[in-house]
């Protein structure tokens, strides 16, 4: 296996850890709309909406981090970063993965795991009327650091690659995001119709040579 495919592996991983649970955001909406009826029109407030809700964003907010960190998409203040040449842009994430990530995230992995299982002991519960478990949702903590863990490294061997071929390893494409950003562009009034028809031919230029790439492999 190349080492193309094994990161692209952990990005497909990652990316389906992802695309799971942001099913919460559907959950999540019905539960406040049910409550929200329920509270406004049957006067019949719920007491363990507002402890399940901050449960399901949590989960969701940690449980997607890999997802964002697989296709670059956490904040980058890269005003001098985007005009550095890659070897240039890896030795600094490389660094910054070494002194900053590993450290956080292992501490928040090993941290979490403690927590959970310190919650898990006395089956810890909220404190409302209709008391409900907490520990379940307190494991998603160190299984996101886990997972997030996981695409770091996979992130730190990308930079090594690059550091050695003067290249960055083409990430996996999500081919849905290649259609937002047509659909973007094709529907904008402050882009002219050439620079859409380039702009919308070169992303489906790079989605057709990430999908024959990876059947060649």
């Amino acid at each position: 296996m190349t080492t193309e495919k094994l990161l692209q592996g952990v990005d497909a991983f990652s990316t389906w850890i992802g695309k799971a649970f942001a099913w919460l955001i559907v959950a999540l909406m019905l539960l406040v709309c049910v409550e929200v009826f329920k509270r406004y029109i049957l006067n019949m407030p719920t007491a363990w909406v507002f402890d399940v809700s901050n449960m399901l964003y949590g989960t969701l907010f940690m449980m997607t981090g890999a997802y964002t960190l697989a296709h670059d998409g956490h904040v980058r203040g890269d005003f001098l970063y985007g005009s550095m040449p890659p070897r240039r842009q890896a030795a600094i994430d490389l660094a910054l993965y070494i002194v900053f990530f590993l450290p956080g995230i292992l501490a928040l992995t090993w941290a979490g795991w403690i927590y959970f299982g310190d919650s898990l002991r006395m089956h810890e519960t909220t404190f409302n009327a209709t008391p409900l478990p907490i520990y379940p949702f307190k494991f998603f903590i160190p299984l996101a650091g886990a997972v997030v863990l996981v695409q770091g490294i996979s992130e730190i061997v990308r930079c090594i690659v690059c550091l050695r071929t003067g290249a960055w390893t083409p990430r996996l494409k999500d081919a849905q995001e290649i259609d937002v950003v047509e659909q973007q562009l094709a529907s904008s009034t402050y882009v002219d119709e050439a620079a859409k028809r380039d702009a919308i031919a070169r992303s489906r230029n790079i989605d057709e040579m990430a999908r024959q790439r990876m059947e060649q492999e």
